[in-house]
């Protein structure tokens, strides 16, 4: 069957979001920080509520997770269509309760015109990132880390 949209990589693009929720878990963990999946937490910016599961989270320490694997399209394209799940996830952060640590973690992928996936999000959308929101890009290769929002 012809899938166009399917990670070259991968079984499939669920397969290929669930590998990496697992290894930015284990990632964490191995900072003392120990997340379980699909973590649901209350959120809306009225009096009305509803849960949404996180992609990983905690309530001690209070941190809450939106995993994204992303990668630049092959033709070398800007993924609109993927960034705005991004741009989702700053809306659920923003619903979330104020006493959480707020963490988008995506796939470190790079563009030789146009450097990694997340600096280019930051260059275009840091208007839509709420202040309390970390950026952290994942290397694969290497199963590491590192925050690049807030500096």
């Amino acid at each position: 069957m012809n899938k166009p949209f399917q990670r070259v990589d991968s079984t499939s693009n669920a397969h290929a979001g669930i590998a990496f929720e697992l290894a930015v878990q284990a990632y964490f963990a191995s900072q003392d920080i120990h997340l379980t999946l699909k973590h649901p937490i209350d959120v809306g910016v009225s009096k009305i509520k509803k849960k949404h599961n996180f992609d990983l989270g905690s309530e001690n320490p209070k941190v809450l997770v939106e995993c994204k694997s992303h990668r630049w399209t092959i033709g070398d394209s800007i993924p609109s269509a993927k960034l705005t799940v991004w741009n989702e996830a700053m809306l659920y952060f923003l619903s979330a309760p104020s006493d959480y640590r707020k963490i988008l973690c995506v796939l470190e992928h790079h563009s030789e015109r146009r450097g990694s996936l997340a600096s280019y999000y930051l260059r275009i959308y840091r208007h839509l990132i709420p202040d309390d929101v970390e950026i952290w890009e994942f290397n694969e290769g290497n199963g590491q880390a590192q925050k690049i929002h807030p500096i």
